[in-house]
């Protein structure tokens, strides 16, 4: 099997990276805690993503495996989302029994990113039908070769458990769960800048 192309998105590529990325989160434990009829996952996340990563495709740090199998939305140092519209748009959409639970989490996650300048793996998915072949893996390293030749950190949410082994592969220690009464756990982790 030959190794996935990673290519980096510009704005053309948008509709189609939030499409990849809405169809490897459809079975997400948090977003679809978030957003349980699929109507208004498939209407909301899109939007959620482009608060969370869009600032990636202007600097340009959002990379997609050729065919749109996958992308992946990093911000790089200096650059950060949009937690005022991230937050706006989840009161504005959620259901309102989750908020309580939802802010709770929410709120503690910028206490987890690093005070250095670091690179945030926003969000990163590999179409279902395809997993488990390496494409996950080609799209976090060619973003970590940037880290290292840089000597950056970083820093990542997994909002999925079954992830944190992939991530713990790559180099990214747990720094804590976050989780509030109904909500699934997110797992904030670190990746410390490496010496060449």
């Amino acid at each position: 099997m030959s190794l996935p192309t990673i290519k980096t998105a510009n704005s053309s590529d948008e509709a189609a990276l939030f499409d990849a990325l809405t169809l490897a989160f459809c079975a997400d434990p948090v977003m679809r805690w978030l957003y349980p009829h699929p109507g208004k996952f498939l209407k909301h996340f899109p939007e959620l993503m482009k608060h969370f990563g869009g600032n990636s495709i202007s600097n340009e740090s959002a990379h997609y495996v050729d065919g749109f199998v996958g992308a992946a939305l990093w911000l790089p140092p200096g650059i950060s989302l949009d937690f005022e519209a991230v937050g706006s748009l989840l009161q504005r959409t959620v259901d309102e029994s989750l908020l309580a639970d939802l802010f709770a989490v929410f709120n503690q996650m910028p206490e987890y990113h690093p005070h250095e300048p670091h690179w945030y793996l926003a969000a990163i998915g590999i179409d279902p039908s395809r997993q488990n072949q390496g494409q996950g893996a080609a799209l976090i390293e060619h973003a970590l070769r940037t880290c290292d030749r840089k000597h950056e950190s970083a820093y990542l949410e997994s909002s999925n458990p079954r992830n944190i082994s992939f991530y713990r592969k790559h180099g990214f220690e747990v720094l804590a769960t976050l989780q509030f009464g109904t909500s699934p756990p997110l797992t904030p982790m670190y990746r410390s800048a490496r010496q060449g």
